[in-house]
């Protein structure tokens, strides 16, 4: 047709045509959302460095992709500027209030877009990677992540420099997104709408997350992404039943593989249903009630310590040390996070999918590795220099066996610092030792977990502790290494030391991200063991996984016990039955000496070449049945132990 009927009025198409500029805005907002997306995404393969080796098919593959992920978030973004302006009448498009609705939206819309921008770079320079699960969890605790950020960065000045670019942006674009006065009828504004709507519904249909893991370099499927989008799809996927969605096999049969794999020659198990792992530990040696601290310190990956190579060891009192202590060489944490940690040394459980148990409901009076220690007569302790209410650590400990104390219990005159995770490390150990103090007095021994919170951005300590400048992350960990030191030099004062077993060791490392999914490199954390009176000083080179730690302490108190721990004694264990546990929220890892088996969402299992000195590929290897069953049985039965109230007491 050479006419087209609007309003009455025959127009020429070209004519019809502009009517549908009532959505211009829609058009605006999409070039300058892109356009940020994009010099976002080159500003962090900038700063990836040779993480990303220059190589055109990675380049062209993270910026094509990406593109692909930011059309298909800008979908969802611009869905409240698509209704403003599909509710708008035609009338009011000439008018002051229409205008400044459609303008005061664009504008805020504009601002968030640059706001996740700056965002993304402040999280990928802590996690080398775009918003995931750890951004997500963040949000819940935004007293400590707001605090952090103040602490961290020039806030005020990050701000007011965002703000002058949005407005210089808006302003110089205001011709691109006015919508033409004439505007269109409500049944056109309705297909238009409509048709947005449907494409919303389409794409969340076709597109998911993982679509884009087509590289073998980690940090190019990171890029080939979009920060919006990834956060949403860790918010949808923050509790994963591996029923669902991960490989498995009949119960039966787990369970009965899982007792295999805990056989171990101090292990008889109770009772022949293969669904009961609850093992009677008889130890060879004499048990010896000796008390026993447990420092799990934040972010201490083992790459840290002139121990374990570095040059120079930011660790040179630790290192000093590590001659009198027996160290252990190659242990390798569960998890990327503080809580996974937690979950491993208190629980002795691999890394089920989600949420860590420590936050997940129903947690409570499950098998620990307190309960042991008090059926024994001691009395065990959590000690958080944070507020323990942050990641539902105090609620945990106090419902498993621990009696809590964190930065409440701490008198304000005996801290000589703290910023907003917690006290300075050494404020901490005061009050861990005035707690050793009071328990000794009562005649009882004490087991004690102490968590400790200065080796976290924003990385600030007392001052006058050593050469170190504030707020990096190398003078952290320095004085990290001189706060424990200095608490064993004071523990040494006190009459319950001679009889005290201190463990060191990490809860995860201090970065998580890598060319592999799971780089094995990234998870590698030390432990020393220093008792002069009790623990011979030595090595152990065994590959050791963080949920071996509790049973092997216990067995080297010469403890008996009834255990429901999926770790081993790493004394009394086979030693070519050696293995670890590692994951993210999402990707679950079995590490055997040579082989890392790797269980992803959509039924997944693949077998690659573990990476643990530097980071690297982690080529894919032929399929492992018996370790691919081995690791299917453990993850399935822990998710399903705990799920039906299995792992309670």
């Amino acid at each position: 047709m050479d006419l087209i009927l609007f309003n009455q009025t025959a127009v020429d198409p070209h004519q019809a045509a502009t009517h549908w500029h009532q959505f211009r805005p829609v058009l605006w907002l999409g070039v300058c959302f892109l356009a940020i997306a994009s010099l976002t995404r080159l500003a962090l393969l900038v700063a990836t460095g040779n993480g990303i080796p220059i190589d055109i098919g990675s380049y062209a593959y993270a910026f094509s992709a990406g593109l692909a992920y930011d059309l298909v978030t800008f979908v969802y973004f611009a869905i409240p500027l698509v209704l403003l302006l599909w509710l708008l009448p035609r009338r009011w498009l000439s008018t002051r209030i229409g205008q400044l609705l459609v303008e005061a939206l664009c504008f805020v819309l504009l601002l968030v877009t640059g706001f996740v921008a700056v965002a993304e770079w402040t999280f990928w320079e802590e996690f080398q990677t775009r918003f995931n699960f750890i951004a997500v969890d963040y949000l819940v605790y935004t007293t400590e992540v707001i605090g952090n950020i103040r602490e961290s960065y020039p806030v005020g000045w990050i701000l007011s420099g965002l703000l002058l670019a949005t407005l210089v942006l808006f302003h110089y674009t205001h011709r691109w997104r006015r919508p033409f006065a004439r505007g269109m009828t409500f049944a056109q504004r309705t297909r238009f709408a409509g048709s947005w709507l449907l494409l919303s519904v389409a794409v969340t249909a076709a597109v998911s997350a993982d679509m884009k893991e087509r590289s073998g370099n980690q940090y190019v499927n990171e890029l080939a992404g979009n920060g919006i989008y990834q956060f949403f799809a860790a918010y949808r996927l923050a509790s994963l039943d591996y029923d669902r969605f991960y490989r498995k096999m009949p119960l039966a049969q787990a369970n009965t593989t899982l007792r295999q794999m805990l056989t171990t020659p101090d292990a008889r198990f109770l009772s022949d249903d293969p669904a009961d792992i609850r093992r009677q530990i008889t130890n060879p040696a004499p048990e010896r009630k000796l008390n026993v601290v447990l420092v799990s310190v934040e972010s201490l990956s083992a790459s840290y310590s002139g121990t374990f190579g570095r040059t120079p060891s930011l660790t040179p009192r630790l290192d000093a040390l590590a001659d009198q202590t027996l160290m252990f060489t190659r242990l390798y944490a569960s998890g990327t996070r503080t809580v996974r940690g937690l979950e491993a040394l208190s629980l002795s459980v691999p890394p089920t999918p989600g949420e860590s148990i420590v936050k997940r409901p129903r947690n409570e009076n499950l098998f620990s590795l307190a309960e042991v220690f008090n059926s024994k007569g001691y009395v065990s302790k959590f000690l958080y220099g944070g507020f323990g209410a942050f990641d539902n650590m105090n609620y945990f400990f106090a419902q498993n066996g621990y009696q809590v104390r964190d930065r409440a219990d701490i008198d304000k005159n005996d801290i000589n610092f703290a910023n907003i995770w917690g006290v300075a490390d050494e404020d901490l150990y005061s009050m861990a030792l005035r707690e050793f103090d009071q328990i000794h007095g009562s005649g009882k021994p004490f087991f004690a977990h102490v968590l400790t919170t200065s080796n976290h951005r924003p990385y600030t300590f007392p001052a006058g502790r050593g050469p170190w400048p504030q707020g990096t992350r190398e003078s952290a960990v320095s004085y990290t290494d001189w706060a424990i030191t200095d608490f064993i030099e004071r523990a040494k004062t006190k009459p319950w030391f001679a009889d005290t077993i201190f463990v060191l060791t990490a809860d995860h490392c201090a970065s998580s991200a890598g060319k592999a999914q799971l780089p094995v490199f990234r998870y590698h954390i030390p432990m020393w063991i220093y008792a002069p009176a009790h623990v011979a000083p030595g090595r152990v080179d065994r590959l050791v996984g963080q949920i071996d730690i509790a049973p092997t302490i216990l067995g080297m108190l010469g403890m008996d016990y009834e255990s429901e721990f999926y770790g081993a004694d790493v004394f009394q264990k086979p030693a070519d039955y050696d293995r670890a546990f590692i994951g993210t929220y999402q990707l679950l890892g079995y590490l055997r000496e040579d082989t890392l088996i790797q269980l992803a969402p959509g039924q997944r299992v693949e077998a690659v070449s573990p990476a643990y000195r530097k980071d690297e590929s982690q080529p894919a290897l032929p399929g492992s049945p018996q370790l691919e069953l081995e690791a299917i049985a453990a993850y399935q039965t822990a998710s399903h132990r705990f799920k039906t109230g299995l792992m309670a007491r």
